[in-house]
């Protein structure tokens, strides 16, 4: 989730400021308690066990199903991955896999005459609409329907529900309209101050104005990104760009009901999209112009190491694998399902999904994906999502419940956002969703510094999207050096290893001043540790065959 909208929704939800304190943060997500008194995963001390065990480490796949890469940032350049069965751009599917020069990945929001989705509507209203006709004033007799059929309508009934704008929300928007419309006013008068029309909230800070009336603007301007707790690296154009496409899709929303999406797929990918067969759409452009996100989760998995420029990335031996399917707005299904089988199909070993959303009428498909992946023995790590809501009881997809029986993914692994004392004052992050059945662990999530599109720019992203990658990164570790182990071996041993800290470790169930401790939030109760994932790693002997039952929990829908 974009960086200023996620703080609108935690400063919403919990009106009031942050409780951060001053501190260098760059790279706190690496760090250990140990040593360096820091709620982080404790990596350094898993290197240097590494090493003083002799492992040696091979190189392994991630796919990132996200929203695509810079391939040129000097961070990320040397460790992307590249199909070596193509020539590049030469117009010919090489390797005959149905994607024409799919040098880096893929791009399944694309279209062949190399346009790409940027923007897309919310699930929600797409399934309220596609199926209004079908159920809306008639007489359903849901005992003669199918179980898919049953899904279906039970979907669009909660659609339905939900698509009527909520009066405290539209409130909220109203609010926010009136706080960006000042914001706007204080803006031109502090960049006509200023001679330019770019500027960082830490230049703000520095600068001096030369009017009265731009010191009072520049006051309020930085009272507001204080109350917003906007970090000092942002840009005043990011900053105000963002709220206004908050607002705009909020008002979208609010308008659903009435009014149809636009149905970008149709005008740019051109797919016949309730075929599954239908799956060689799309293009190569997997950077397209919303690569921020995507840049930023690559950066953290496996951003090169120990170059001396940026940042380092948790696993050492990775080759990031591309794979656009998520648009400023929800994810479709079909490309989602789709974008696990082309990382399945091209060699990933580790897939991470930094995304979600509460409607999936085609679900089913990333079941069978998710399903597809198991076979293969292929780890699939997902972000938890930033609503800070009990997703127990509130439906989030894509998620590990099979639909049609009792089962639960094995390779699957949900993610919640930590933090830092220092940062903010909880374990727990604000946003962050929870579960104590449907998230498996806790990992740092919280102003993580990171890489950005631009080539060579870096900075700091919030969302259990940050919390994720760490996740998959440390699975790319432990995948690299322990090869032999398996997809469901390695899930074991990150949840086994998590830390768990007792509850005198200040925690807050998000939204609330509730104090708790992590074992109320997720499954293990802990937060990952690298240098304890290794050490049990070392110990654990591979698996010649499966053996354990699929578990039997399911989440209701």
């Amino acid at each position: 989730m974009k960086k200023i909208t996620l703080i609108l929704l935690v400063f919403l939800t919990i009106g009031k400021l942050s409780t951060a304190q001053k501190f260098d943060s760059k790279g706190w997500h690496l760090l250990g308690l140990e040593k360096d008194s820091i709620y982080g995963i404790n990596l350094s001390p898993a290197y240097q066990f590494l090493q003083s065990h002799h492992l040696k480490s091979t190189p392994v796949i991630v796919a990132v199903l996200d929203s695509g890469v810079d391939t040129a940032h000097e961070d990320l350049k040397n460790i992307l991955w590249k199909n070596s069965k193509e020539i590049p751009n030469n117009g010919i599917d090489d390797d005959k896999n149905g994607y024409i020069d799919d040098i880096y990945g893929w791009n399944f929001l694309g279209g062949k005459d190399g346009r790409s989705i940027n923007k897309a509507s919310d699930e929600k209203s797409r399934v309220y609409h596609e199926y209004k006709e079908k159920y809306e004033g008639k007489d359903i007799d849901t005992t003669a329907m199918s179980l898919e059929e049953k899904y279906i309508y039970n979907t669009w009934l909660r659609s339905a529900k939900e698509i009527n704008a909520n009066t405290e929300e539209q409130a909220s928007i109203t609010y926010i309209e009136i706080a960006l419309k000042a914001l706007k006013k204080n803006n031109k008068i502090i960049t006509d101050d200023m001679g330019k029309e770019e500027y960082t909230i830490e230049e703000l800070e520095k600068y001096t104005p030369k009017s009265d009336e731009a010191k009072k603007a520049k006051m309020s301007f930085l009272q507001t990104m204080k109350m917003f707790g906007v970090e000092a690296d942002t840009k005043n154009t990011e900053i105000i760009s963002e709220i206004e496409e908050y607002v705009e899709g909020k008002k979208s929303s609010f308008e659903a009901k009435d009014k149809p999406p636009f149905n970008y797929r149709e005008d740019v990918v051109k797919d016949n999209y309730s075929n599954f067969d239908d799956k060689y759409y799309g293009n190569n452009d997997v950077m397209a112009s919303t690569s921020k996100h995507g840049t930023h989760v690559s950066g953290i998995i496996a951003a090169q190491r120990n170059n001396g420029i940026g940042m380092d990335g948790v696993a050492d031996n990775v080759q990031i694998m591309t794979v656009r399917v998520v648009p400023d707005g929800d994810e479709y299904d079909k490309d989602i399902a789709l974008g696990i089988r082309y990382a399945v199909d091209n060699g990933a070993k580790v897939i991470n999904m930094s995304f979600g959303k509460g409607f999936s009428p085609e679900k089913k498909w990333v079941d069978e994906a998710i399903e597809y992946a198991a076979s293969k023995d292929v780890l699939i790590i997902h972000a938890a999502g930033n609503e800070a809501s009990n997703i127990d009881e509130k439906e989030n997809y894509p998620n590990p419940f099979f639909l049609y029986d009792n089962k639960r993914a094995e390779n699957f692994i949900t993610v919640g956002a930590s933090s830092d004392m220092k940062l903010t004052g909880s374990l727990a992050a604000s946003f962050s969703n929870y579960g104590k059945n449907t998230v498996d662990v806790f990992a740092p999530g919280v102003r993580i510094y990171s890489t950005l599109p631009g080539g060579n720019k870096y900075g700091n992203l919030d969302g259990t999207s940050m919390a994720s990658p760490v996740v998959a990164g440390l699975a790319a570790l432990l995948r690299s050096y322990f090869p032999s182990l398996s997809a469901v071996q390695i899930k074991q041993i990150i949840e086994q290893s998590a830390t768990v800290y007792d509850e005198n470790t200040t925690t807050l169930i998000p939204k609330t001043n509730t104090k708790t401790s992590l074992s109320t939030l997720c499954q293990t109760g802990g937060i990952v540790n690298a240098y304890a994932a290794v050490q049990l790693a070392e110990k654990t002997k591979p698996m010649l065959k499966e053996t354990h039952k699929p578990d039997k929990q399911k989440k209701k829908h």
